[in-house]
């Protein structure tokens, strides 16, 4: 079928086959062409179908040559609809890795599930066998409990107060105005329980039980903190306090790890970039929109394949930014003072009229385009292709 992009309230419903393929293989090129990284050889991403899970699959299969299991929830494409993009990465991925002799199996559904856990360590029985590598990357709204099966999900909501701001419909490129009243107890503690590190630890539970950790095993989650300018509504807001569970989460499972197997676990801070959730928020994306045009202006800018060949170059290298609360910068350049000043400079004069002047609207577009596959160069979009 002929597949084009189909964009309502700043979501894209549809992805396309070859522009994943494509955007996945520009990712492998990138990491190879930066040389082999001394790293993990058998890895576990748990949320490894886009965005930062994705980069970490492809640096340490194509960077390190590891065995790599992917898990994800992702919908198949049929004969009549499109697949999501991550169904369709994952599958280029595979793809490349198969080519390239690399063991590679991917597991789609809840990683939320026991039952999912349980197929991801038969997966590791019978390819690698133990892993040295796991990277804890989900980004869901919704969590179903496999101890009490409750559904819960998260917002994005303040704390204490009501949140007013500038915003970005990136879609139209109108500078708006939002409002959000401030979340109640009941929606903090159910962000936390989507959000927070409450599976991350029931993953390294559950893999410790069937023994297929290796000796010095690492462990890492994502976190992020981000500019004043957002942080009544992310890091002092409902997922912030979910991000904060998150990183306890992690020094409890370092000193796990560290006792039983001489491992170690650690949350990294990463930077802001164009993702499907954050294109629904609109303060971010007028942040994001003005810090890319800072960041492209001064050479700093990092997309994820980027920002995961460093982490990985800087975890094996030991050079990596920890803070004093233990976590990993990767946010460095990001929230340099030089960027942050310049950021709140365009913030406080950003207008409709000057808006694509002084930001990388154009940037934002097109990364969240090419996310889900389209406006990739060299690719036919008059084509026929399959969906499945």
């Amino acid at each position: 079928m002929i597949i084009s992009p189909r964009i309502r309230n700043n979501i894209c419903l549809t992805a396309h086959p070859s522009g994943c393929a494509a955007e996945v293989k520009k990712q492998i090129d990138f990491v190879k062409n930066n040389g082999p990284i001394e790293g993990t050889k058998s890895a576990l991403i748990i949320g490894s179908s886009t965005g930062y899970g994705l980069a970490c699959r492809v640096a340490s299969a194509f960077g390190c040559g590891a065995s790599t299991i992917g898990v994800f929830f992702e919908k198949e494409g049929t004969e009549t609809r499109p697949g999501t993009p991550g169904y369709y990465n994952s599958k280029s991925f595979d793809t490349e890795a198969a080519a390239a002799g690399l063991f590679s199996r991917s597991i789609n559904g809840d990683a939320f599930s026991d039952e999912l856990k349980q197929k991801a360590i038969t997966a590791i029985k019978e390819g690698p066998g133990k892993v040295d590598l796991v990277i804890y990357s989900l980004a869901s709204g919704v969590r179903v409990d496999p101890v009490d099966g409750i559904m819960y999900r998260s917002t994005l909501k303040p704390i204490g107060t009501d949140y007013k701001s500038r915003a970005l419909d990136t879609m139209s490129g109108k500078i708006i105005s939002m409002a959000i009243e401030p979340a109640v107890e009941e929606e903090i503690s159910n962000t936390v329980k989507v959000m927070g590190g409450e599976d991350w630890q029931r993953w390294i539970d559950a893999l410790l039980e069937a023994d297929v950790l290796s000796e010095g095993v690492k462990t890492s989650a994502f976190s992020y903190i981000g500019p004043e300018v957002t942080r009544p509504i992310y890091r002092n807001g409902t997922i912030g306090r979910a991000k904060e569970d998150l990183e306890a989460t992690g020094h409890r499972i370092n000193s796990q790890l560290s006792k039983k197997l001489g491992g170690s676990a650690f949350t990294s801070v990463n930077k802001a970039l164009v993702t499907r959730a954050a294109a629904v928020i609109p303060a971010i994306s007028l942040y994001i929109s003005i810090l890319f045009k800072v960041m492209k202006d001064k050479g700093l800018h990092e997309g994820c394949i980027e920002q995961m060949d460093r982490f990985f170059r800087g975890m094996y290298g030991g050079e990596l930014e920890v803070d004093n609360e233990g976590r990993v910068r990767m946010d460095d350049l990001e929230m340099r003072a030089d960027v942050q000043d310049a950021v709140n400079e365009i913030w406080n004069k950003a207008t409709d009229e000057n808006i694509e002047e002084l930001s990388d609207l154009r940037g934002y577009h097109s990364d969240f385009m090419q996310m889900h596959g389209f406006e990739v160069p060299g690719i036919d979009y008059d084509e026929d292709v399959k969906t499945l």
